[in-house]
């Protein structure tokens, strides 16, 4: 797995420049190539607002990189280098991820170039704020120890494919790591190369997956596996005008069955902004019918 991955995570060096003091502040981070065309994903936090950065490949070579697009929100980013090919690792599926097996993080902590350490899942749907203090929602629990510079470098299975992009450590605590998922980051790589940026409707909520009772599924005639429990509905925010409330279950959008967090995600990015919406959602042993309207998140 190793040999396999390894040549794919490289090192990043960024340069902020401070305008008042007229100097340059620096800082590194990690991140995974994953086209052979020099496409790489890392963290939002370790590229955002940066004058200047540089990708080190895992054999030493040195190239200046370009930031193709970034979204704080998920703290992910695409950054790209003007070389081809290059070795590159698949981006998995995150939505199999079971408590307890195996995880391993690849990066470059504390400038130490392609060190691995490994963990087990501990935890999914977990939620984290990020620095700008925003609620990032389904996040990977695991216990492969991360250290300052592993951030945007990969977590991966056994198999060798990338399973989340390493984003926080708990400090002061030990086996609290936090990885962004796969499938979220697959997402969001897919609305930067289209757009540049993430377009995505807003609603003001923080949730987690959640399975359906069984007899909530046959009383309502539902398909669902699981449903987005919402744990937080923001003060001013578009759920909280519609009456949407914590302990709701959306199992719905527009009709459209939501599963989990990534099918609200997707289902929100293509919904034109500012256009009503009806959320089919389970309080208690009640279906209601709510409309809102998403805004865009910026």
């Amino acid at each position: 797995m190793v040999d396999k991955i390894g040549p794919a995570v490289v090192s990043i060096n960024v340069g902020w420049r401070i305008q008042k003091e007229g100097m340059e502040q620096g800082g590194a981070g990690s991140g995974v190539i994953f086209t052979p065309d020099g496409y790489i994903l890392t963290n939002s936090h370790v590229v955002h607002n940066a004058t200047r950065f540089s990708v080190v490949l895992n054999n030493n070579q040195t190239y200046e990189g370009t930031l193709i697009g970034d979204d704080p929100a998920t703290d992910l980013a695409v950054i790209r280098i003007h070389q081809n090919p290059l070795p590159y690792a698949a981006i998995g599926d995150s939505s199999t991820l079971k408590v307890g097996q195996l995880a391993i993080a690849i990066g470059n902590p504390l400038g130490f170039q392609s060190t691995v350490s490994t963990g087990v899942i501990s935890a999914t749907g977990r939620h984290l704020r990020n620095q700008q203090g925003r609620l990032m929602d389904n996040i990977i629990q695991h216990t492969a120890p991360l250290n300052p510079g592993n951030s945007g470098g990969p977590l991966v299975d056994s198999r060798g494919d990338v399973i989340g992009i390493n984003v926080a450590i708990i400090y002061q605590a030990q086996g609290l790591s936090f990885s962004i998922p796969a499938n979220t980051a697959q997402w969001v790589v897919s609305q930067i190369l289209r757009h540049g940026r993430v377009k995505r409707g807003y609603l003001g909520i923080a949730g987690r997956v959640a399975p359906l009772r069984k007899h909530i599924n046959r009383f309502y005639n539902l398909t669902n596996a699981s449903a987005v429990y919402i744990e937080l509905v923001e003060q001013h925010g578009p759920a909280r005008w519609a009456g949407l409330k914590e302990g709701d279950l959306i199992v719905a959008a527009a009709e459209q069955t939501i599963n989990t967090i990534d099918d609200l995600h997707q289902f929100l990015a293509q919904w034109p902004l500012g256009r009503s919406l009806t959320l089919t959602v389970i309080r208690g042993d009640e279906r209601l019918k709510l409309d809102v309207v998403p805004a865009e998140t910026h």
